[in-house]
This record gives structure tokens, sequence and C-alpha cells, in this order.
């Protein structure tokens, strides 16, 4: 039998086809349908008299034959028997169905009915969700949820089967797939259907909400489910028309920066689609962003968009063509640090949190500590204690990240800040605020990582080794200074150490080259010191371990920027000039002589003077150039 051709919609722009799901009263018999062509121009308001459905394709690979009018047409199997459950006995039924209705190897026409896919189930009479077939007791956990709505109270905590198959209900893929997010967000009615089984939306809704207690330790499905029950309870609630920007079908639920941080988990069978899917929802005015479907673009440049829509258009980007990850390099400064995270009660998962600065900004109106309470949307990554929330120059909101082990991850691109920040017993607003901490910046490198798996530098195959150690090496100088913006002084260090090993592995410790070691990114007002409160003197600036190491170019950069204390003692008592006179680095010596270091500091009873340990490791030419003679320092 001849296979289905479709014929081009005679409006791509206005038009979409609808499928006649012919009847008959054997289950068994072969599925036939119909093609027509159905304008919704001029459609605002009110529903039309089809069915929007929303499924899991399933396996592309394990397709099944349904007939077109008498042409056959290949459709996977999960959607085989969610039209075979769909099919009336006895009355046709008119149905919108993706995989059917759209061209998929027309990618014009697909892109233009994914724009227009909002209306499509906003204006359908009602969108019904297909979960598959029934399985795992399915039945069983229908019955326990239709109940749990109705009587808001069951013993099913004490049924560890009806548990197994709440849960296997729940984990279900369509509840991961993140197309239907925008299906159910648009939908005004919508019908739940796992085999033979149906229940109401807002009935299941009630049900499963009810059984919270069955999956609330589960803090992933916990965050998935909470969000699509929330999408299909308001159906009832929406108006008859979409509200949308500059022409385009819009949800107008929030933010797209907030949709990526709360969705990006979620899966897809391209990754152009954990983009695509989430435009119909956003409350952003689109119709200028190169952000609309096109699935000619690479999906590592449509990353790279991403990215620099949400944050300032000057930013570094590195993106690659089969990872979900982004390397983001910027200017910003850092705002503050979580110090508490409460978990909100609401049905999207967001969290209180209160952040804390003392004095991160550096800014004279800002001594002190200042404090303020934000309240976040949810994200597929939880907020921790210790998060920090930094702002990127020319960004419209604040970046909230976290620091790992070898890189600073982003948890959250873009956070709403609050109206005003308790400084001082005064509020300020937040943008007057932002205006002072803006006087310090740092250079700034992120990770935006979509992906489940924990990626590291060292495992792009893009970069040669030799890049790859030096980027790392630039990202720990970068987080040494942040982290001494943070106070957190003992992480500081350990950050310079790593940067001056790096060099170490990747030039050798004598071939350190001026032209790299101008590459170390020292901003404006960096403590190059780490002098903090609880101790008198820090347990090694970076100073020190440059000349300990013999990193002379090192050496010379940090004394260009005339903030390193040539004199300053770390914990031991030992100075920079000593430290650079027990490794013999001669050039070092007396380069921090030209900066009238001391040689004779008041060092401590165990502590040797820069003379002594030049002598004691029998660096005769160190002791020479180190001896006092007349106008150098003592």
């Amino acid at each position: 039998m001849s296979q289905y051709h479709y014929s081009p919609l005679s409006s791509p722009r206005d038009s979409i086809r609808l499928l006649r799901l012919m009847p008959h009263e054997d289950e068994t018999a072969d599925i036939q349908c119909e093609l027509f062509e159905y304008s919704l121009q001029n459609s605002c308001k009110g529903t039309h008299p089809y069915d929007a459905l929303s499924y899991v394709w399933g396996d592309p690979y394990e397709k099944l034959p349904i007939f077109i009018h008498g042409h056959s047409f290949h459709v996977t199997v999960n959607l085989r028997a969610a039209l075979s459950h769909l099919r009336n006995h006895s009355i046709e039924r008119i149905l919108w169905v993706d995989a059917i209705c759209i061209h998929q190897e027309n990618l014009e026409e697909k892109e233009n009915q994914i724009q227009a896919m909002a209306k499509i189930y906003g204006q359908a009479n009602r969108v019904v969700v297909w979960l598959g077939e029934a399985a795992d007791d399915s039945d069983l956990a229908f019955e326990e949820i239709r109940v749990a709505g109705h009587k808001k109270a069951t013993n099913s905590l004490g049924s560890k089967r009806i548990q197994q198959a709440v849960l296997a209900l729940l984990q279900r893929p369509w509840f991961r797939r993140i197309w239907i997010l925008q299906e159910v967000a648009a939908a005004r009615h919508v019908l739940i259907l796992c085999g033979f089984k149906k229940i109401d939306g807002y009935a299941f809704c009630l049900g499963v909400d009810s059984l919270k207690n069955i999956y609330e330790a589960r803090q992933d499905l916990q965050g998935l489910i909470r969000s699509v029950t929330y999408l299909i309870r308001e159906a009832i609630f929406r108006p008859d028309y979409l509200t949308g920007n500059s022409g385009q079908s819009s949800l107008d639920i929030c933010p797209l920066g907030e949709l990526i941080d709360m969705y990006h988990a979620h899966g897809a069978t391209k990754r152009h689609d954990k983009v695509y899917a989430l435009l119909g929802m956003s409350s952003d005015d689109l119709s200028k962003v190169d952000l609309l479907p096109d699935y000619r673009v690479p999906w590592e440049k449509l990353f790279q968009r991403l990215a620099k829509y949400l944050l300032p258009k000057n930013i570094s980007v590195e993106t690659w063509a089969d990872k979900e990850i982004a390397v983001i390099k910027s200017k910003g400064c850092i705002l503050g640090k979580i110090s508490s995270v409460r978990s909100n009660i609401g049905w999207n998962g967001g969290q209180d949190v209160d952040v804390i600065s003392r004095n991160i900004s550096g800014a004279p109106g800002l001594t002190g500590e200042w404090s303020s309470h934000w309240t976040l949307h949810p994200s597929a990554k939880s907020i921790m204690i210790g998060d920090v929330i930094c702002y990127l120059q020319g960004a419209s909101k604040p970046t909230i990240v976290r620091v790992c082990k070898d890189y600073w991850a982003i948890v959250i691109i873009a956070a709403t800040p609050p109206h005003t920040i308790r400084m001082r017993n005064e509020d300020v607003e937040f943008p007057f605020f932002l205006q002072l901490a803006k006087l310090r910046t740092r250079n700034l490198q992120f990770i935006w990582n979509w992906e489940n798996s924990l990626w590291k530098l060292q495992g792009q195959e893009e970069y040669e080794e030799s890049e790859v150690c030096l980027d790392k090496v630039l990202s720990s100088w970068n987080s040494a200074l942040v982290l001494g913006d943070l106070e957190e002084y003992k992480r500081a260090e350990e950050k310079f150490r790593e940067a001056m090993e790096g060099y170490e592995m990747v030039f050798g410790k004598e071939n350190i080259h001026d032209t790299v070691a101008e590459r170390l990114p020292l901003a404006d007002g960096a403590d190059l010191d780490l002098m903090n409160s609880r101790y008198s003197r820090p347990s090694r600036p970076p100073l020190s371990w440059a000349a300990e190491r013999g990193h002379k170019a090192v050496v010379e950069l940090l004394l260009r920027t005339e903030k390193a204390n040539v004199n300053l003692e770390d914990m031991d008592g030992q100075t920079p000039l000593s430290l650079a006179a027990v490794g013999g680095h001669l050039a070092i010596v007396e380069r921090l002589l030209q900066e009238k270091a001391k040689v004779n500091p008041a060092a401590g009873y165990f502590v040797r003077t820069a003379l002594q340990a030049a002598a004691g490791g029998g660096h005769l030419a160190v002791v020479e150039a180190a001896a006092p003679r007349k106008g150098r320092g003592q």
C-alpha cells in the first residue's frame, strides 16, 4: 500500500491540520483517519471542537502503521496505542496530534507550527494527556489518586503496593518531557488517560497533592510533579484568549530566564527543544531575538545565543555540539553570600534565602554588614548555603553561582532581586545599591551545565592540554580573588596555591614567561595580602607564594599593582624576601630589595632573616645581594 503524502497548508502561519479519527466497533481493527486543514485566524475567543493530545513519542525506531485517506502512515507504538484508546465505537473524533498534523520533514512548516503551539493547545476544547498503557498497577494508582482527591485522606502510606503503584505512575516519561509543560500550561481543561482509566486533570492534581508523603522524599520527583500539577490545576482559571508580545502567541507565564532555570533538566529528543519548548510560555518579547525555532541553527550556536540573551551580549561564551554545557567569561562583581535557605511551601518549590555581605562590594558607602531576604523562583538546581550572588556587567538580573572544586557553577542564571536591601538599619533600593557595588569588578568564569554528569574543564577535547591547564590556572586565580572578597581567606589561599602550582606544571618552575604572567586577571581593589579580622597576618599571601617558587614574572606583576606589601609576614613570620632567599632566587631578591624590602625585619625567635636563610642554603650570591649597605632598608 502506498505511503501518505502531505498537501501543503494554504496559510502556514494561520492554519493547522486536524485529524479525524474514524470510529470502529472492533478495538483490534486498523486505525483509519483523515486529515483536513483548519484555520485559527481570528479565533482568539473561545475554544474549538478538537482535542489536543499530550503524550511521549516513544522509541522512534519502533513504529506501527495507521491509515490516512487509505494510505499507510507509520507512527510510534505509544501513539498507536493512544489513538486506539481514543477511538470511539460509533462517533468520529477530531484531534490535533503533533506527529501527524505537522509535516515533520518540512522544517519551515515545523518551525511555523511550533510558534503556534501555545495557541493550538490553548484553543483546543481540552488537552488529553496520554500516560501510556496500563502497567505496574496503574489502575490501582489511578483509583487511589481519585479517592485521595475526594476524601483528602487515605491509608496509602500503610500499603506498600499502593505506594509503589503511585510512584511508578508519577515516574512515567510524560512527566519529564519538556514539551508537555507548554501543552498543559495552555490548556483550559485537562483529561488524563492511562490504559482504559481516565480522570479529570483537576481531580488528579488534588489527589496527587494529598499523596505527597509518598514522593516528597524524592527531591527530583517532587519538583517535577509539583510544577506539572500546578500548571494542570490552573487550567480551569485561564481566560478564553491568549496574550502575546508583538503578535506572537504567548502564555505570558514568566521571563525566559526563569523558565530555563526551572525546566532545563527536562528531557527532549532534540537539544534545540529545551529552548524552543519554553518560548511560548515566556513573558519576554522575543520577536526580535534570534531564538525563534530554526533547526538549521547548530545547537552550540543556539546555546550561545541563549546565554547572550539572558546575560550581557559582551560576555565570552564557549559551547560544544555534543554537550549541554557553556563556559562563560565576563566582568562582574560579588553582591553577597547566601547564609540560610528555607523551602517555599508553595506549589513551585521555590526557596526563600537570606543574603549577607561584609562590605563585599568594596564601596566606601557600604561599610559594614548588609543583609536582605530574597524569594527565588524554583530551579532545577537547589540553592545551598554558601552559594554566591554576583552581578555581570550589563546584565538585567544577578546570577547565583556555586564554588566547586575546579570551577564556578551557575545555579540560577537570572535571579530576581528584592526591591530593597537592609543596610545599617536603613532600606536601600536595589538599583542604588547596585550602582555602589559596581565599584569593584572581577574577571569571572562560570560553567553553565545542563547535563546530569559532572563535567570538568580537563574533559574538553577541543583544548590542547597546555591550554586546559592554563585556563584552569586563570580560573583558580580569579576564584582566589573572589573568595577574598567573600572573606573566605583560607580557601582563597588554596586557590592561589593551585594557580602557582598550575603554572609550574605547564611551563616549568623556571620558565614562566612574562607574556603568560600578564594574563593573570588582577582587578582593581584586589586584596593581594588576604588580610582578615581573625588573624593579624595571612598564612601565605600571593606575593610570598610567587617569591618562594621563583616566579619572577608573577612577582613583577604583583609589584606593579602597588597593592602587595613586600614586608608582610605570613603566619610563620616569613616575608617574601626571606622566602625568596631560602630558594636562592637572586633576581627576585634583587627586585624586592628595589621595593625597599627589609632584610632584617623584627622576626620571631624561630624565624630566620633573609641573610640567615640564604646563608643556610649556601646561596652566596643572594647573601651578597642582601647584605646591608648604606641606604638600604634594614
